[in-house]
């Protein structure tokens, strides 16, 4: 088939755009309904600006340097950024996102907090996005794009307009009177952490150390849900949500009982695209169980192949395990997190840049934690830590003392004793859990995978894609990518993906294995399994997952001295109980290079 260029008639109702035809918009109602909404309700077409790559002859930059540019015909922009101007440009990308089911309400919205600060350090881990519009571009990442595509802010809500242009620009019909500031696309960061504050009903601490950037409300709603009884930073996020209007409606969807169904509030929920999402569970059926409360993580981009997916997949999987097990926190003001954001864009971000990170995921709680966190000496300096470690645990360390800039190296394999790394919590995890040598051997390929490329040893999918393009022999060095360039690129990337051509550079050696048509569906699909198939098969399972051993309890609930110490128990009522579980390991070996720390009291944020 054709794949360069479009044989269809140009023709573009919905989106207006003068780049892309609208009959790439899929079928669906929803999406054209989106694409004509979002323009309508922003009175212009979307404006997408993406800087371009300077190379010795991108005509765009030479031109800047000379007002002489008749021997430079290529010039294809009218600034030196790739200009884009419909939502296909962002919502036609692919993105890898993961949600996780939580115990219960509490679990899901502290998972959401921890998730948003990991958000644009697993951006740059996965950059594979250095190509918009047939140009290369200076950033490696997708998300500004999409932020951009689906930006329904009129220039009211942009802050462009007067305080006399605000008072005739209102229009009733529009959320906020299409007047109030908005900071953000309905595509970005999140803008307030959830988690809710023990004995802090205002949630003080929250707004004054981590909720530091602007982040609007529709008052009514906050009202409301503080009236019926939910706590100050729960309802201060749906009341953010709230600052967006539904964008698209279906007929005969619209008078519905909000009793029964939750329709009305996922038309908001679901156009409003942040780096997380919480999910509150829809209202179960007459005969459906209740599906519980997920968190859902949505930065990471897809990578070339599915060795990549599922060690970036497992790796989140597990990070939520160890935060959750052995009880960590990491806050850090949310204008860090979006500094983070800005430099996760940034072409070999992974190895170039550092990133904001919790110091102490948690405070020392004892003199020896004290000496091996904070290299203190001395029976003064000592006592001085525990001392300020205990009003630490009632939320009041110091902001500035909370967090660093630290390589994605340090964040995941660990810098000196206090900081031990994301990558060596996990192995303390595995081995807590006594994960079984087949499970293990595996995982294990996953987390040498990611330490490598935080080490830079191994490069991101955006790097590889880059060098082939700048080594590719059509290239000439002006920052555009001809269709030779794009058909060979996107050859290597489907032999890559299907395990044809080697790439240790991306990959190391790791073998990818042939996916062939053949062997599709090399295993007929099986119907209905009898009982006792079932019973095997169910036998199995439980074999391989070690079923029988204790479940790992719930956050806060259990503590202890060791890895292999003696259980400890939060009440004498647990302690007594005939069946014990065993606590949270309070500390790596010496094997994993630095403390970390076990399940504590129920706290809020740090």
């Amino acid at each position: 088939g054709d794949f360069i260029y479009n044989s269809s008639s140009f023709e573009a109702p919905y989106s207006q755009s003068v780049y892309v035809p609208d009959n790439i918009i899929n079928p669906h109602p929803r999406f054209a309904s989106l694409v004509q909404n979002i323009r309508y309700r922003r009175q212009n077409k979307v404006d997408i600006r993406v800087p371009l790559f300077p190379d010795l002859n991108t005509p765009e930059f030479i031109r800047e340097k000379s007002e002489s540019v008749a021997e430079h015909t290529k010039v294809l922009e009218s600034t030196t950024d790739i200009h884009m101007d419909a939502m296909a440009f962002g919502m036609g990308m692919c993105c890898l996102q993961v949600t996780f089911q939580a115990r219960d309400v509490d679990e899901s919205r502290y998972m959401y907090d921890q998730l948003a600060v990991l958000a644009p350090i697993m951006l740059a881990m996965t950059a594979a996005s250095p190509v918009f519009k047939g140009r290369l571009a200076n950033i490696d990442a997708r998300w500004n794009v999409i932020a951009q595509s689906v930006d329904d802010r009129n220039p009211a809500e942009l802050g462009l307009l007067t305080n006399d242009e605000l008072l005739a620009a209102k229009d009733d019909r529009l959320v906020g009177g299409g007047v109030r500031r908005l900071y953000k696309s309905r595509y970005d960061s999140i803008s307030t952490y959830i988690y809710h504050c023990k004995d802090d009903a205002a949630c003080q601490r929250t707004f004054a150390i981590y909720n530091d950037i602007p982040c609007p409300v529709d008052e009514q709603v906050k009202q409301r849900l503080r009236a019926d009884g939910v706590d100050e930073n729960l309802a201060h996020h749906l009341a953010h949500l709230f600052t967006r209007d539904p964008i698209v409606a279906f007929n005969g969807q619209i008078d519905l009982n909000d009793e029964e169904t939750t329709d009305h509030f996922e038309s908001i929920q679901s156009t409003n695209w942040q780096t997380c999402r919480w999910k509150p569970p829809p209202p179960p059926g007459p005969h459906a169980q209740h599906i519980g409360w997920r968190t859902e993580f949505r930065s990471m981009e897809v990578q070339l192949t599915d060795f990549e997916n599922a060690a970036f997949v497992v790796f989140t999987a597990l990070i939520t395990r160890v935060v959750l097990a052995f009880d960590l926190a990491f806050y850090i003001p949310l204008s860090k997190v979006d500094e983070n954001m800005r430099r996760a864009h940034l072409i070999e971000a992974a190895t170039t840049q550092k990133f904001f990170f919790r110091k102490y995921m948690a405070p020392p709680e004892s003199m020896e934690e004290c000496v091996l966190t904070q290299g203190v000496d001395g029976e003064a300096a000592v006592a001085s830590c525990i001392a300020a470690a205990a009003v630490a645990s009632n939320c009041n360390l110091a902001p500035e003392d909370s967090f660093e800039e630290m390589s994605m190296n340090e964040i995941f394999n660990g810098k000196e004793l206090h900081f031990p790394g994301l990558i060596p919590l996990i192995y303390a995890y595995l081995d807590y859990i006594k994960c079984d040598s087949e499970t293990f051997k595996r995982v294990n390929e996953y987390l040498k995978f990611i330490e490598k490329r935080a080490k830079g040893e191994l490069i991101t999918p955006a790097t590889w894609m880059r060098r082939f393009i700048q080594s590719h022999p059509d290239y000439q060095k002006d920052s555009v990518i001809s269709p030779s360039i794009a058909h060979d690129l996107m050859v290597a990337c489907s032999e890559i993906g299907n395990g044809t051509r080697s790439c240790p550079e991306l990959l190391g050696n790791i073998t990818i294995e042939r996916m062939r048509k053949e062997d599709a569906y090399g295993q007929v699909l099986a119907g209905r399994l009898s009982s006792k198939e079932r019973s095997v098969l169910i036998n199995k399972l439980m074999q391989r997952a070690h079923i029988n051993k204790p479940d790992i309890t719930a956050r806060n609930k259990w503590r202890a001295d060791s890895i292999c110490g003696d259980d400890t128990f939060a009440t004498e009522e647990d302690k007594d109980s005939s069946s014990k579980t065993p606590g949270t390991p309070r500390r790596m070996n010496a094997a994993y290079k630095g403390p970390y720390y076990a399940a504590s009291p129920p706290r809020s944020f740090k």
